[in-house]
């Protein structure tokens, strides 16, 4: 007997493959009112030094039941997270036989990083002892932040609920920044000696016979937070991009593009935006940072240049690649790191018949969108899709005279962005939280279970304070929802790379009736002035907007590489079976082939794991198939 499929919500849907992050509880309460936060920490690292010295020291009178451990890099080449003390164990017995973390400590340097009671909780309800940490390993140096929190099956006695450990420098190959930094000048006679201008000019053409290690596609936030790290550790590199200037991937998009993160969640590596910056970056200015800041940070970038053709040889572990510009080149990097943007190629939505019998005034994707005319004189457009990007369009659209409407096919989520920002972000990224890399250990410390629960309780707060848009937008037909698992918009980015929209304006409008919708048919056909629904009903059109996003990177992959590698790598993006984001940022299933994307906070924290991983293997610190 044939068993009837289940319909999942829209909220829920996930990336083909991916797995679904667990839901977890918190631990209960417990008094921590008489605690000393250092001698806490102290006896805690000390005992875990103990462990993996391979003293006799239970994983189990470290750890909860229900705790996580998070490591990118310092125990293997890889990114886990270990949950349970029986995997951990498993993790620390592997680390004795090859000793990667030797020993930790309490990082004191700061206020913040020493040992300190602290929520571990969303609401505060839940304390317990936050310590950064400092790492040791047989490669180089790491950080680490660990939460402790009593055991009340255990009378009470402190174990890690969450324990994150992270590389940061490989030994003998520390970043040429701070006390590191170049002097700019060469003391002595040199005759023919270049100025800093001539060295620059020939480094950036590869004149001299001078090859890239590593030529990296795209040079959007992803190629140049990547390249900057790897200048840093001494790595030749190269950045092709088939636009015409830097930052026309942002520059080229629709005309009132601003980004939705704040600047406190964007900045970029070694270089901060300034402090008169707005809140919401306009794409224009965005665009010209990227140039200022691939110049500041002396980075190798060709612009109006595709790849024509590659080959990697197996045996050399290099690839051949011809690049078409203004006189061709052939180069033999070992590394191609692909940095096409967070998803791939534009989608369109399969099945829809009669594009090309589509007579209106303007039919295109989103990303080809570059604004409406000045005075649409109530002429109708039609946006497909109900995320940032479609509701940007649609105000756009009617601030400029035009009908409009949005096709949303199943359920979005919506969230104000003084929501977003007074509640998930404030404290952490915000004007007075603290500097951006140490918001980013507290962020990316959090396992991933652990992270959907704080943004589950974030995100029914949100949802409580923009109680008076939804309930207006559902009365306007609009169908919302709260995430996977009501986990919220981070949750839903990570799981399928969209199916959100952050208010700045465009939610009002629907709500008002002032962009209308068209709920939950998907399309069937396009005639010459009207887009036609599976249930026959039709709507007018003079424009189309397809506001559908993007195929999967891999997709992007094979029409650059080739069917042989993208049918090597491994898929992008969703979870992995232990939580973390499947390929992107790490080893992709094909020696030398990287993939990297998203957002500017994605790429920042990142950039710096990839450009490690890949120097280690250019010094043999690293083997591509090591664990």
């Amino acid at each position: 007997m044939a068993t009837a499929a289940i319909e999942i919500p829209a909220s829920n849907r996930v990336v083909p493959g991916s797995h679904v992050l667990a839901s977890i509880s918190w631990p209960k309460p417990s008094d921590t009112s008489a605690s000393d936060a250092g001698k806490v920490a102290a006896a805690w690292i000390s005992s875990f030094n103990s462990l993996i010295e391979g003293d006799d020291v239970e994983v189990s009178s470290l750890f909860r039941k229900d705790c996580y451990w998070r490591d990118l890099l310092c125990m293997t080449w890889d990114f886990h997270t270990h949950q349970g003390p029986e995997k951990i164990e498993a993790a620390v017995r592997q680390n004795g036989k090859e000793r990667r973390i030797n020993h930790i400590s309490a990082d004191t340097s700061t206020d913040l990083r020493k040992p300190a009671i602290a929520p571990v909780d969303f609401g505060g309800t839940v304390h317990g002892v936050q310590s950064f940490l400092t790492v040791d390993t047989d490669v180089g140096k790491g950080r680490g932040v660990v939460r402790l929190v009593r055991d009340p099956e255990d009378g009470g006695k402190w174990k890690a609920f969450t324990f994150f450990t992270v590389l940061q420098e490989l030994n003998g190959f520390e970043e040429f920044i701070d006390a590191r930094r170049p002097t700019g000048m060469e003391r002595g006679t040199h005759p023919g000696h270049r100025n800093w201008k001539e060295r620059r000019h020939a480094e950036a053409n590869f004149e001299d016979g001078l090859e890239p290690t590593v030529l990296i596609i795209g040079a959007g936030q992803g190629g140049l937070t990547s390249a900057a790290r790897l200048k840093q550790l001494g790595v030749q590199t190269l950045i092709v991009d088939q636009n015409d200037r830097i930052g026309d991937n942002w520059r080229n998009r629709y005309h009132q593009l601003v980004l939705h993160d704040t600047i406190w969640y964007d900045h970029m590596p070694y270089i901060n935006f300034p402090s008169n910056w707005p809140i919401f970056t306009p794409k224009d200015k965005l665009a010209d940072w990227f140039e200022f800041y691939a110049s500041a940070m002396e980075l190798n970038v060709w612009m109006k240049t595709t790849v024509k053709a590659s080959k990697w040889d197996e045996d050399k572990r290099m690839w051949t690649v011809e690049l078409e510009r203004e006189g061709d080149g052939t180069f033999h990097p070992r590394h191609v790191v692909q940095a096409t943007g967070h998803s791939g190629e534009a989608y369109f939505p399969p099945g829809i018949t009669g594009i090309d019998d589509f007579k209106g005034d303007r039919l295109v994707h989103s990303s080809q969108f570059t604004g409406p005319k000045t005075n649409g004189n109530g002429k109708k457009a039609v946006i497909v899709g109900c995320c940032n990007s479609a509701h940007d369009i649609a105000q756009d659209y009617y601030e400029h005279g035009y009908d409009v409407t949005m096709v949303q096919r199943s359920s979005t989520l919506v969230v104000t962005g003084k929501s977003l920002f007074s509640v998930l972000m404030k404290g952490i990224y915000d004007e007075d939280g603290p500097p951006v890399e140490e918001a980013d250990m507290i962020n990316m410390s959090l396992p991933g279970p652990v992270l959907k629960r704080f943004h589950s309780d974030a995100t029914a707060e949100m949802t409580r304070r923009d109680t008076p848009l939804l309930k207006g937008l559902m009365a306007a037909g609009f169908a919302v929802d709260n995430g996977p698992d009501c986990a919220g918009l981070f949750m839903k980015y990570l799981h399928r790379g969209g199916g959100y929209y952050i208010d700045v304006g465009a939610a009002q409008l629907v709500a008002d009736g002032k962009i209308k919708i068209k709920q939950g048919q998907e399309i069937a056909r396009l005639t010459a002035h009207s887009i036609v629904f599976a249930d026959n009903s039709e709507l007018e059109a003079d424009e189309i907007i397809f506001a559908t996003g993007y195929q999967n990177m891999r997709e992007t992959a094979r029409k650059i590489f080739g069917d042989e590698l993208a049918d090597r790598v491994r898929d992008v993006w969703g979870y992995d079976d232990e939580g973390e984001t499947r390929t992107m940022w790490r080893r992709s299933g094909h020696p030398g082939f990287w993939f990297f994307g998203g957002n500017l906070a994605l790429c920042r924290f990142y950039s710096k794991l990839l450009a490690l991983q890949i120097k280690a293997l250019e010094t043999g610190v690293m083997k591509y198939d090591d664990a």
